[in-house]
């Protein structure tokens, strides 16, 4: 197990994975990034994984990418690094993804952020993308994903002044999904993954799937891709279970086949 990230089962079918580069306010090294990507790509996998909830602690979600080493670098080195592997491996994670924000979630930690299905921010938790104010820009998806979820406006006055906004603000404004006490971030964030890994994983993973892939496409093809899906779901047992408990009047017990 790693030690830049530390992984915990809750419940039955909960992963938790808690950054833990405190010295750094789990700014995103190169190792980090890697032990994080490493962690995604086993949960695709893993047939007793349901939810993922990533955190990292009071002070910090992820404070950034590590400024320290990316000084040093030119366009070659940035490109020959394993930055957009993490990306892509998270984007394309099929589990249900919760992010628990207190602290700072600034720069690549808004974007991890915002590769999430849900995410709950504490009130005083800090969400910026400040790349501009050393001299560049988002490059974990920020212009793309900020934008779609606030809209222009809002984005670029963000992304253009490189200033914060607090967990309170970010759930006004439509950039998270609920905002509590710092204090009770994670027990929610695994509260509602506890809820999500209850229910029967394959509607789960496909729900997911239909709404990230319809989200750019037009009205009238997501409309297509959803009936098709929602049509493959009614071959599986846990359809069967579902509705055969909802007439029994008990509880479901569903096996994600």
């Amino acid at each position: 197990m790693s030690e830049l990230v530390n992984e915990e089962r809750h419940g039955s079918g909960t992963v938790l994975l808690r950054l833990n580069r405190p010295e750094a306010r789990n700014a995103l090294s190169d190792a980090l990034r890697k032990a994080l990507t490493d962690r995604f790509a086993a949960l695709y996998d893993d047939p007793d994984a349901r939810c993922v909830v990533v955190t990292g602690d009071e002070r910090a979600f992820v404070a950034g990418a590590d400024i320290k080493v990316m000084a040093e670098m030119g366009t070659a080195e940035i490109t020959r690094t394993n930055i957009r592997r993490m990306w892509g491996v998270i984007a394309h994670c099929p589990l249900p993804f919760i992010a628990a924000v207190r602290g700072a979630a600034y720069g690549g930690g808004c974007e991890l952020a915002m590769h999430a299905d849900i995410i709950v921010a504490g009130e005083n938790a800090k969400f910026a993308q400040p790349e501009i104010k050393v001299g560049i820009m988002p490059g974990g998806g920020g212009t793309q994903r900020l934008l779609r979820a606030v809209g222009t406006f809002k984005a670029l006055k963000l992304m253009l002044t490189g200033e914060p906004i607090s967990g309170r603000e970010a759930f006004e404004m439509g950039l998270a999904s609920e905002c509590v006490p710092d204090d009770e971030v994670l027990d929610r964030a695994l509260e509602l993954a506890g809820q999500i890994a209850a229910m029967p994983p394959l509607a789960a993973r496909r729900i997911k799937e239909v709404v990230l892939a319809g989200h750019d496409t037009s009205l009238e093809a997501g409309l297509m891709l959803e009936r098709r899906t929602f049509d493959t779901l009614f071959d599986t047992e846990d359809k069967a279970e579902g509705m055969r408990a909802f007439i029994e009047k008990r509880k479901p017990e569903f096996k994600g086949r």
